[in-house]
């Protein structure tokens, strides 16, 4: 399913879109009115669009919307607590370095609290939180890789000894 909204309206596409169908409605979209027009297309994998859809005069300007940086946090905790300094400045910002984070993660936390110490000790909690979640995943991860190996290795072992086996018979 696809899902537009055009003119403030939500129109949703069932069934099976084709690509030719899609960069024709897009282009229906742009040729039906002499108003200029504002098309946004989000994905997380741009490598994997096809080149007819991203090519200019149907994408003109791509934003790559990256994790939080140090600068982007401070300029959240200045629209967000209205400040500019503060003691856990330099830890958060270290976090950052360590833990990727979108600027909408690091603005939700933020928002659960106007006192400044207690925004940021929230956001480093989450920032620890985080951290544990992602060794916990990269553990998961490794051990999963070991049991393939191991799989792989049991299965070898049992291709060869059966390979010696008909050797032998033959």
């Amino acid at each position: 399913m696809v899902i537009l909204f055009v003119r403030g309206q939500k129109r949703e596409i069932y069934g099976q879109v084709t690509l030719s169908g899609f960069l024709n409605y897009i282009d229906g979209l742009w040729s039906s009115c002499g108003d200029e027009r504002i098309i946004i297309f989000t994905t997380n994998r741009k490598d994997k669009l096809d080149p007819a859809l991203i090519r200019p005069g149907r994408m003109d300007v791509h934003i790559h919307m990256s994790y939080c940086t140090p600068s982007g946090f401070r300029v959240l905790a200045s629209n967000y607590l209205n400040i500019t300094e503060h003691e856990h400045f330099e830890e958060i910002e270290n976090l950052l370095s360590e833990v990727d984070v979108t600027p909408a993660e690091v603005a939700e936390q933020l928002l659960k609290n106007n006192d400044p110490d207690a925004a940021l000790c929230g956001l480093i909690e989450f920032f620890d939180v985080k951290k544990k979640e992602l060794e916990a995943l990269a553990r998961l991860k490794e051990e999963k890789a070991a049991r393939k190996k191991e799989r792989n290795e049991k299965k070898q072992q049992e291709d060869e000894l059966k390979k010696q086996q008909e050797d032998g018979t033959n």
